[in-house]
Formats: structure tokens, C-alpha cells, sequence
């Protein structure tokens, strides 16, 4: 009965209207009518794919689940937290957004329960309607979303009194009282000064700073600005996150504007660094990146990586499978090559409101996956050996671990740089690949324990 409640028609259309809208449509036109329709259908389909995991007539308890995990996710900060990272561990760098606005979605839970009703009194779904759903509300439901704070550190300013300004685009204004030790943002309109690009520390002629042009960096002169050196800057495996931390704006990643205060024990320099907030030099002389105080910064953009990770996997999946397989080879092989190359041309081919032609080509990539991978399912279930079976499900994670998590580790800054996390990648793949292909080869020279088909 369970099974007749993911199965059910309102539940598949929940399934097909997520893929379509998360995987294809909120990439080409983002909005509200995009983002509320995501939630509407995913309420719809999460509490049938729960149940899935409970004991039976624990249905109400399933969409009870579901209606508190979204309310705590769209409504506090630590259940977006966890959300978030859940999601970029399962589906690449994701970013869940607290909304309260989401929970208009919640009524939908009573469609959830309405669908379950009428699944009691429909007969147990067959086999391949379980096949093909049972993926698809898998894939439906990690749709990723991301977000960068809505700020750009245009200028920086001292006032007479010593307090620090820097203005952003809109209402938002960041301060500080202390030398930049502690910040605070207000709202309300600003008007910001043209930018200052370039000062000597006040009381000492001698020592000025200046923005680098077009870079994310300071030059610092001894000499009154005389000869220039370098004082900060940003390169590097740190300049590439955060290139990647910001995607489409990192052409105009660079510093804005600085200000220099004398205080205590030394001076402070404050850079206004455009979408990627602040950076302080201390009264020790000692530089920080902070980017926005109090604000979680754009998550380091690892698409590439999890995409190889999300082939490779594929691939051990539908060869450690195929390589059981006992009858129809030839129509596996091949529903498995165009499933492998239609997830290539998805992770290729995502579309923006400019690109008309990736969008036909995600399109015919999503087909090629559907329409493979369902019929590698229906060739495979109940013809392969399960050695093989077991090393390509087992195997297929692994690989996407040992792909994925070194460059996860990488955008957090462990390891420092982009070519250890590579060599770590290779050798864990490689050990995983070579123990997987070495254990089918050991079961396909045993002797069958069944006759061929």
C-alpha cells in the first residue's frame, strides 16, 4: 500500500513537476510563482517517500515529519544551516535559504494526506511503476538553491568622530566604533562619498596605501608614495574560491575603496572589496579577509567537481551492474552509454536566461537519463549476479566520495591547495575503481550457481 501512495498520480505529477521545475525551470526564469511551486510539490511528494522508510500506518507520523522539517528549515537559521549542508553533500554546493514566506506551501500536507486515502483502496502497484518512480522522486527531491548576501562595499568612511562607514548599494549601511574590531548594519538611506582609492596613515606622511587596480589586493609605500609594494592581496588557490564563490560576478571582483585611521598602538586600514565585503588591517599589521560581518559567505562553487564525482559514480553503478548481468547485454550496454552521456550533457549543459541552446540540450540530456536508466533497471532486476550487483550500488558512492569530498575539504581550506585535493581524488578513486573491478573479475571466474536463462 505504501508503494501505492508514491505511486499514486497526484504523487507522480508532484515527481514530474519538481524535475521539471528545480532542474529546468527555476534556472531560466527564477521567481516566486518557480520557488513556491517547488515547495507546493515537494510537500506533496516528500511524506510518500518517507513513509517508504517508516513502519507501516506510520503515515500520519510521515507527514507530520515533513510539515515540522520544513517549518524549522524555512523558518530558523540552524535548520537552513543543516539543510544546507545536507544538500551539498548529497547534490553538490547548495544554499537553503530561511523564507518564512514558504510556509503558504503548508497546506499542501493536506493534499499529501487526501492522496494517501485514496492509495488505500488502490491495488498494489506492479513492479515497474515502482522502478521508475521510486528514482525519479529521488532525483526530484535534490534540487539544489543558492544564494550570495545581497551587499556591495562600494566606499569607506571616517568621520570626525572616528566612526567607520562603509555604504552599500540600497539601504544598508555597515559601522564600526572600534577600528573595525566589531561591525554593525543599519538601514536607511545613505549617501556615500565618491571613493577614496588611495591614503597615508593621518600623522605620518610616510606610510600610505592604495587600492591594486583591477585585483582584490592593497600597495603599501614607505616613501610617501614614491615606490609602491605589495601589502594584500588575493591569489592563488585563495583567489580561485573566491572566483568560484561567486561565480557570474567574479570578473568584477576587485577592491573598491579604502580608508586608513590612526589608532592606539598603530592604524587600521578598512577595504571595501565590492561583493566580497570587507578586508582590515590591524593596528599589528596583520591582514583579514572578513567579507560580511555576522553573514555566512557564498559557498565556494565545487559544480565541476561534483559533476565528474556524479559521472563517475554513474558509471561504476551501470558497470559493476552490467558486468553481472546474465541475458540482454547488448540493450543494457547501450541504455547505459545514452544514460551516461545524457548526465553529461545535464551537468554540461546548465541554461541561463541568455543560453536559448543549452536548454534543448539539457532537455534531450534529461530524456537520455530517464529512458537509459529505466531500462538498465528493467534488464537488470532479477538477471544479474549479486556480486556484481553489490560492488556496483557499494561502489558507486565510494567513488563519489572519493571524488567529491577532497575538493569539498579544498573550498573549506583543507587542503590549501587545488592540486594535493586532485592527487587525493586520483589515489582514492583509483584504490576504489581497481578493488571494485578486482572483486567482479574474482566472481565472474567462480562457477554460476544458477543456470542461464
Amino acid at each position: 500500500m505504501r508503494y501505492a501512495w508514491l505511486c499514486h498520480p497526484v504523487t507522480v505529477t508532484g515527481v514530474l513537476v519538481l524535475l521539471i521545475n528545480d532542474h529546468l525551470l527555476k534556472h531560466t526564469w527564477p521567481g516566486f510563482v518557480t520557488g513556491k511551486l517547488s515547495d507546493v510539490a515537494g510537500l506533496v511528494v516528500a511524506p510518500a517517500l518517507l513513509a517508504l522508510l517508516l513502519r507501516r500506518r506510520a503515515d500520519l507520523a510521515a507527514i507530520l515529519a515533513t510539515g515540522v522539517a520544513f517549518a524549522l528549515v524555512k523558518t530558523t537559521e540552524t535548520g537552513a544551516e543543516l539543510a544546507s549542508q545536507a544538500w551539498t553533500f548529497v547534490a553538490g554546493p547548495s544554499r537553503v535559504l530561511a523564507d518564512p514566506t514558504d510556509l503558504l506551501a503548508l497546506p499542501a500536507l493536506a493534499l499529501a494526506w487526501w492522496v494517501r486515502a485514496r492509495s488505500l483502496s488502490r491495488p498494489s502497484s506492479s513492479r515497474w511503476r515502482i522502478i521508475v518512480t521510486m528514482p525519479l522522486a529521488l532525483l526530484a527531491v535534490t534540487a539544489t538553491s543558492s544564494a550570495t548576501p545581497p551587499y556591495s562595499a562600494e566606499s569607506v568612511e571616517v568621520d570626525s568622530g572616528g566612526r567607520i562607514s562603509v555604504p552599500t548599494y540600497g539601504r544598508t549601511t555597515w559601522i564600526s566604533d572600534d577600528g573595525g574590531l566589531s561591525w554593525s548594519e543599519i538601514t536607511g538611506d545613505n549617501h556615500p562619498r565618491p571613493a577614496q582609492s588611495a591614503q597615508c596613515v593621518p600623522g605620518q606622511a610616510t606610510r600610505c596605501y592604495r587600492i591594486t587596480a583591477g585585483r582584490l589586493g592593497v600597495e603599501q609605500s614607505d616613501d610617501g608614495g614614491r615606490t609602491w609594494r605589495p601589502s594584500w592581496e588575493v591569489t592563488g588557490d585563495a583567489l580561485e574560491r573566491v572566483t568560484r564563490q561567486y561565480g557570474g560576478q567574479a570578473p568584477d571582483l576587485r577592491s573598491r575603496a579604502l580608508a586608513v585611521q590612526a589608532r592606539p598602538g598603530g592604524h587600521v586600514v578598512v577595504v571595501a572589496n565590492g561583493v566580497d565585503g570587507l578586508a582590515i588591517r590591524d593596528t599589528s599589521g596583520t591582514w583579514r579577509r572578513i567579507g560580511w560581518p555576522g553573514l555566512r559567505t557564498a559557498e565556494v562553487d565545487t559544480g565541476p567537481e561534483w559533476g565528474v564525482a556524479l559521472f563517475l559514480a554513474a558509471c561504476v553503478l551501470f558497470g559493476g551492474v552490467g558486468a553481472g548481468l546474465r541475458r540482454y547485454t547488448r540493450a543494457y550496454t547501450g541504455s547505459a552509454v545514452a544514460a551516461c552521456l545524457g548526465l553529461l550533457l545535464l551537468l554540461n549543459g546548465w541554461p541561463t536566461p541568455s543560453d536559448d541552446i543549452s536548454l534543448p540540450l539539457r532537455v534531450l540530456g534529461f530524456l537520455a537519463v530517464l529512458t537509459g536508466g529505466v531500462i538498465c533497471v528493467v534488464l537488470a532486476v532479477g538477471r544479474t549476479r549479486p556480486v556484481a550487483t553489490a560492488v556496483g550500488v557499494l561502489g558507486a558512492p565510494l567513488v563519489y566520495g572519493s571524488v567529491y569530498l577532497p575538493f569539498a575539504g579544498w573550498a573549506e581550506g583543507t587542503p590549501e591547495s587545488y592540486s594535493v585535493a586532485v592527487a587525493i581524488a586520483s589515489l582514492l578513486t583509483a584504490i576504489v575503481v581497481l578493488t571494485s573491478a578486482a572483486l567482479i573479475r574474482h566472481d565472474t571466474r567462480r562457477p554460476k550457481p544458477f543456470p542461464d536463462e
